[in-house]
């Protein structure tokens, strides 16, 4: 009986006892440079705005013409992420990206049908101007491994996203620059241009 006191008191006291703290921690601490990697666009407005330029006009061609962009625009985000010392001037130049988003908004504005070639090439050049744009900002710490691949997977990721919706959007009727759908494309690239203006004109200014 003594016993089963003496046990149920010491149960009761270590159930009542302040725990200690838990101390928690990442598993890999490098892994915080893949998210960086992946976050990283999103910080920049210049990003945001010319790689949902590039997924609406892409998504606006139809699956079969935007569906290469997939495997060119990834790939061309690492290579600029490997020739950033090189393009250190271009990435910096407001005006480069300026002209960008507004031969983007124009495309999309006007209408017109790109070649499925030449879609690839704009957006493999647009790619690897940013890629080495968001490597400029790497500390000599960053693991660019982790960096580049967390930027390659938010390219994949969104760049598909924006051409699948707008591909969903834009419908499959054989008039779609003529239906509300397609007039609604085209003033939305009216404003990506508009903006673009006012960025190279913001540029020259300064």
């Amino acid at each position: 009986m003594i016993k089963r006191i003496a046990s149920g008191l010491i149960v009761a006291g270590i159930a009542l006892a302040p725990a200690p703290a838990a101390q928690a921690h990442i598993v890999a601490i490098r892994l915080g440079d893949f998210y960086a990697g992946a976050l990283h666009p999103f910080t920049d407005l210049q990003d945001v705005l010319l790689w949902l330029a590039l997924g609406v006009l892409a998504g606006s061609l139809g699956a079969m013409r935007g569906r290469w962009l997939v495997l060119v625009f990834p790939l061309g985000l690492l290579t600029g992420l490997t020739m950033a010392p090189a393009l250190r001037d271009a990435t910096a130049d407001t005006a480069v990206n300026a002209g960008l988003t507004v031969l983007l908004g124009l495309l999309l504005a006007a209408a017109a049908r790109v070649p499925t070639a030449l879609l690839c090439v704009l957006a493999f050049v647009l790619a690897v101007l940013r890629g080495a744009a968001n490597a400029a900002d790497l500390e000599a710490n960053t693991d660019r491994v982790l960096f580049g691949a967390g930027l390659v997977c938010t390219g994949y990721a969104a760049i598909t996203l924006v051409m699948a919706l707008t591909a969903a959007f834009r419908g499959t009727a054989a008039a779609t620059t003529t239906s509300w759908r397609g007039i609604a494309l085209r003033a939305l690239g009216g404003w990506i241009a508009a903006i673009g203006l006012m960025m190279a004109g913001l540029a020259f200014a300064a």
